[in-house]
Parts: structure tokens; C-alpha cells; sequence
């Protein structure tokens, strides 16, 4: 049995992301603010300073995907 199949589903999803993420501008950029913002004063960012943001655009592009799948 051959990976190609794997490898050529993987391609598929990974070229629908661009067009899934566009629909999630806002969440995207609260979440691009609240990481610039918690690594402005630091060299490192902290784990779940930025949660509340990343679970929000996770959603967004939760929803996008499950709205195109085929």
C-alpha cells in the first residue's frame, strides 16, 4: 500500500487554508495584537497568555472548514 494517497489529501487540505483563514481576519488579528502585545516587554512569550484569542480564531476556522467540506 502506498502513502501517495495520504500525502495527496494532506495537499488538498493544506491548499484550502489560506481561503478558510481569510474568512477569520478579525479573530486572526486580535489574536496577531494580543501576541505582539504579551511579547513586547519580554524575549518569550508565556503559555495562555493569548488563549482566550487563539480559541477564538480556532473556532472561526473550525466553522469555515466545516462549512466546505465535501
Amino acid at each position: 500500500m502506498s502513502g501517495r494517497g495520504v500525502w495527496l489529501r494532506a495537499r488538498a487540505r493544506l491548499r484550502r487554508f489560506p481561503a478558510l483563514l481569510a474568512g477569520c481576519g478579525e479573530q486572526a488579528s486580535a489574536y496577531g495584537r494580543c501576541v505582539a502585545a504579551a511579547s513586547a516587554g519580554s524575549a518569550e512569550l508565556r503559555r495562555d497568555v493569548c488563549l482566550r484569542e487563539f480559541q477564538a480564531l480556532r473556532e472561526c476556522f473550525a466553522r469555515a472548514a466545516a462549512a466546505t467540506k465535501c
